[in-house]
């Protein structure tokens, strides 16, 4: 019968296969789900390789540093504001959170009506589903941020 299964001339009834896969000891999942193939052990993407978007005035630039097909979801950046710089968003869809790592300098973060001051080595956690914007107000230091957002329904 396996034989005749193998080729391809018979389809066991589920009796049959059941019997066949407590013979060999493994579960029906086993059989009926899909090999995937393993992730790359280290993908590494050079920087000029990434998405980067640059305010019109040119004094904000980000680096998309996470994968397209998660989009949806999560995306991350890489977030460089010049002396006196402002990234404006519009609101994204209900339910979005930003997370924002400032990693050098000071910005200060606006969401809705509320503005916080966020130091190095701090993180703000803000609605992105108002219209929110980040600031470099220092006149002279650019600041450095890892930018995390987190989609809500789109």
């Amino acid at each position: 019968m396996l034989s005749q299964i193998e080729r391809g001339d018979a389809n066991p009834t589920f009796a049959t296969l059941w019997n066949v896969i407590q013979a060999l000891g493994v579960e029906l999942h086993e059989l009926t789900t899909p090999e995937q193939e393993p992730p790359a052990e280290v993908e590494v993407i050079q920087s000029t390789m990434m998405p980067t978007m640059t305010t019109e005035d040119q004094r904000v630039t980000l680096r998309a540093l996470s994968p397209v097909d998660t989009a949806d979801t999560i995306e991350w950046y890489e977030l460089e504001i010049a002396p006196n710089g402002v990234l404006q968003s519009s609101p994204h869809g209900q339910g979005t959170v930003e997370h924002l790592s400032v990693l050098t300098g000071e910005l200060a973060v606006t969401s809705g009506h509320v503005v916080e001051k966020v130091v190095a080595d701090s993180t703000a956690r803000y609605r992105g589903d108002l219209a929110h914007e980040i600031a470099n107000s220092s006149p002279t230091e650019p600041a450095r941020a890892l930018l995390v957002v987190l989609a809500g329904s789109r």
